[in-house]
């Protein structure tokens, strides 16, 4: 009986289609990006008339290869009513780390529903992006990619230059804007969420490895900002990032 279980759960996983995204339509036929098709001919082995999902436009379309060579091309053969966004629109200020962490961060913020992430350099952050930013914003935008295809997300979060502090707090179009802290007398994330408008937008930011300074606090709060405590545990960045943005995600279940 264990046995059959096994292959009963294999099938279903090995069912599951791969999930694409692509600019454009043309007729009903779409070309994907040079990347793709390597991953689709190359990676996946896929055959003609195999079937995938693309999304186009916030719209998931189910779609057979048609050609594979030089790119592949596919056909679509019905629109799937599917919406795997949360309601709240959530914009993570995430203060730089070191590659490895940062990475993390995108992929799994991305997997929880993340809309947008602005990279913050902070007063106490190791890392400074300025002379490389634009590489890093490459491979940032190709973790962001494939993470959104491997949660089946309808977008791919955007992200956008490193901002200072000025540039942040200067961010109005929000109807809830958190700043992460370890301070004394701050409300509770489960209070702040429950008082919150679940189909608005939110800003949180979360501090470096060494915390905010007590300027930035300061800076923050007389813009707008709500102190929030997540616990009596001290978090790691990383860890506070994704621990917010699962609440919200859990949150937004009820």
């Amino acid at each position: 009986m264990f046995t059959k279980w096994l292959i009963f759960r294999t099938i279903k996983i090995g069912d599951k289609m791969q999930r694409y995204f692509c600019n454009s339509i043309n007729n009903n036929i779409m070309i994907l990006s040079k990347e793709d098709s390597y991953h689709i001919i190359k990676v996946m082995r896929m055959n003609l008339s195999d079937k995938i999902e693309v999304v186009n436009n916030k719209q998931v379309y189910i779609c057979k290869i048609i050609e594979l060579n030089p790119f592949v091309k596919v056909e679509i053969i019905k629109i799937q009513d599917e919406n795997n966004e949360l309601e709240t629109e959530v914009t993570l200020v995430q203060s730089l780390v070191k590659e490895q962490k940062m990475d993390y961060i995108l992929q799994k913020a991305t997997e929880l529903g993340v809309y947008k992430i602005i990279p913050y350099q902070a007063s106490r952050s190791i890392v400074n992006v300025s002379k490389k930013e634009d590489k890093k914003q490459m491979r940032w935008q190709t973790i962001l990619k494939e993470a959104s295809e491997q949660s089946k997300r309808n977008i791919i979060p955007e992200i956008t230059q490193s901002m200072s502090l000025s540039e942040i707090v200067n961010l109005h179009d929000y109807d809830t804007k958190i700043l992460c802290t370890i301070k004394e007398n701050t409300e509770s994330l489960k209070k702040v969420l429950s008082k919150s408008n679940s189909s608005g937008k939110m800003l949180i930011v979360v501090g470096p490895e060494g915390g905010f300074t007590e300027e930035e606090t300061n800076t923050m709060i007389s813009n707008g900002f709500i102190t929030v405590s997540l616990g009596s545990s001290v978090l790691r960045t990383e860890t506070a990032s994704l621990f917010i943005l699962s609440s919200i995600r859990y949150h937004s279940m009820r």
